[in-house]
């Protein structure tokens, strides 16, 4: 994909959690978004479909049944663009939209992953993590298997981790960090002059969504965007926090009706990518040659499976997001040479490559004497950054070779950053409709009750075979455990 002007202002992909056919079309003049949605009569699916308003470069990755944007070259795109019943430009829409806004009462949500604040809570944090499906995914004969084996994995995972947590301070800052941005981004609203409740939904750990939905629903928000603090999108993290978004409003007949615009990613908005930029900079001015310095982009990594079997476009957005930040160093006579890799593999499938551990080594052993390495994936400081980072790669590119070692700084409350962030709350809103009363969970017949419960009988001798595996046979645990 040709990477995008850094001097052009591209929005956030934004979905719509409607049964709308209205379309908003791009005006090539202006810098726009699209928006496409169709409807199947006969099935009663309501399919969307959202690009960029790049008018050469329309892109759709299904998600959760739903189609939402993703990288101009995604391997499996899934889903036709069906013809419109309108056109209207986004600033006609806002313009007529501006006055409903202006009366409802906003809410923000923002979506984060969580993470334990003390060291006592590793081990329940890791088993909610490892319970997720979109985390382990199991064929479906095995499901009833997905919390057993969480329990085993956070079992066996948790001495190690809580060396890592204990070495940046016994526990996770990044709710104290997400608390933050979510003042933050809630003021530089109100300097936009827009006024609105932000709460925080952690996926793993507190707040838990249900907490976050919770305090919306009672303080009557008319109209909520929901903003994923992860800038590309994969079903691991924004994916999996916006599903289980969708089925609790789905659940519930009064949030139902609540418009509701989802920021799906926005990696290719302007404020982030020269806050990015803003960040490299810096940092390269620390060393004495900025110019021999090696861009490292480190990303976290997903499973291959993910990206070639279950259509997530997060490998080309990631591709994509690294283009754009250099692309904007280079206008500014930044043209240092540059890798990405991925990192925080984890089981004995294949993760993307290239790996960050190895490309370290190899990077040594070529001769590259000065690294600088960019946290792309977050915009929080947390364990990966701060223990696997700045501990773990740090150390080993030092053994590798590598003399000069630097590290970009998470954005955390940047002003710019947190300004475009708002920004893009402010686009997102005019978008918010109703999700559909229709409550497609299935109520429960004598057949389904009776799998339920070969189920947990199941379940409960999985479970019982776990616990006998670990007390009895410690050096088959053992080995079970350096897989994971």
């Amino acid at each position: 994909m040709e990477a995008i002007s850094s001097s052009k202002l591209v929005p956030a992909h934004i979905t719509k959690l409607s049964t709308s056919k209205q379309i908003l079309s791009c005006n090539p003049n202006k810098h726009l978004i699209s928006v496409k949605c169709s409807s199947s009569q006969g099935s009663k699916r309501e399919s969307l479909s959202i690009s960029s308003c790049d008018l050469t470069d329309t892109r759709h990755v299904p998600v959760g049944g739903q189609l939402i944007s993703g990288s101009a070259h995604s391997r499996n795109p899934v889903g036709k663009t069906f013809s419109s019943t309108g056109v209207w430009t986004l600033d006609q829409h806002v313009s007529e939209s501006s006055s409903q806004v202006t009366e409802d009462k906003v809410g923000v949500l923002l979506l984060n992953l969580g993470g334990p604040e003390t060291l006592n809570d590793v081990q329940p944090f890791l088993f909610n993590l490892f319970a997720d499906p979109d985390i382990i995914r199991l064929p479906r004969l095995f499901r009833f298997l997905q919390r057993p084996l969480a329990q085993l994995i956070s079992v066996l995972r948790a001495p190690k981790s809580k060396e890592g947590y204990a070495s940046i301070g016994g526990g996770s800052p990044l709710r104290k960090i997400t608390d933050e941005q979510a003042q933050a981004l809630k003021m530089a609203l109100e300097a936009k002059k827009l006024h609105a409740n932000v709460y925080v939904a952690m996926r793993y750990w507190y707040p838990f969504t249900e907490e976050a939905v919770h305090q919306i629903k009672n303080d009557g928000i008319t109209r909520l965007v929901v903003l994923p603090l992860y800038p590309q999108y994969s079903i691991s993290t924004s994916g999996s926090s916006i599903r289980l978004l969708q089925s609790i409003f789905q659940e519930d007949s009064c949030l139902s009706s609540l418009p509701v615009s989802i920021i799906q990613s926005w990696y290719q908005r302007e404020g982030y990518i020269k806050s990015m930029a803003n960040l490299i900079e810096t940092e390269l001015k620390s060393f004495s040659k900025p110019e021999e310095v090696m861009i490292f982009f480190s990303a976290h990594g997903v499973p291959v499976t993910y990206v070639e079997d279950a259509g997530d476009p997060y490998r080309d957005q990631m591709e994509d997001c690294i283009s754009l930040i250099m692309k904007e160093l280079k206008s500014r006579g930044t043209d240092n040479n540059h890798t990405l890799a991925y990192q925080s593999r984890v089981g004995p499938v294949q993760w993307l490559k290239p790996y960050t551990d190895e490309v370290l080594v190899e990077l040594g052993q070529k001769g590259v004497k000065s690294l600088l390495a960019v946290p792309v994936s977050f915009v929080s400081e947390h364990i990966e950054t701060l223990e696997e980072i700045d501990m773990e790669y740090r150390e080993l590119a030092l053994e590798s070779g590598i003399e000069n070692w630097g590290r970009v700084p998470a954005l955390g409350c940047t002003s710019s950053f947190i300004s475009d962030l708002a920004d893009a709350v402010i686009e997102a809103l005019p978008l918010a409709t109703a999700i559909s009363q229709e409550n497609p969970t299935k109520k429960s017949t004598s057949a389904e009750s009776d799998t339920n419960l070969v189920r947990y009988v199941l379940t409960l001798f999985f479970g019982s075979a776990v616990a006998f595996v670990l007390l009895f046979f410690p050096k088959l645990a053992s080995t079970f455990k350096n897989y994971i």
